[in-house]
């Protein structure tokens, strides 16, 4: 079996629809740790599909194996 590749998904209102400037930290959205891109994939279209009419609205795939394992 394959090592676990973390990736963390997450969302929340951002300033502007083109940046990651969250507008406030403490109203994120955890969605949940996956341990592969394509359930995490998943479940950030299932997020953003949720807000899909708020633009202000912005769901993420943070790929957590590359923060933990860089060299990879």
């Amino acid at each position: 079996m394959s090592e676990a590749k973390l990736h963390l998904v997450f969302g929340g209102r951002v300033k502007d629809p083109q940046t990651l400037e969250f507008t406030d930290l403490e109203k994120l959205d955890i969605v949940g740790m996956f341990p592969d891109y394509a359930s995490a994939e998943e479940a950030w279209r299932a997020a953003a599909q949720k807000t899909v009419d708020d633009a202000e609205m912005k769901y993420v795939v943070v790929h957590l194996h590359k923060l933990l394992q860089p060299q990879e």
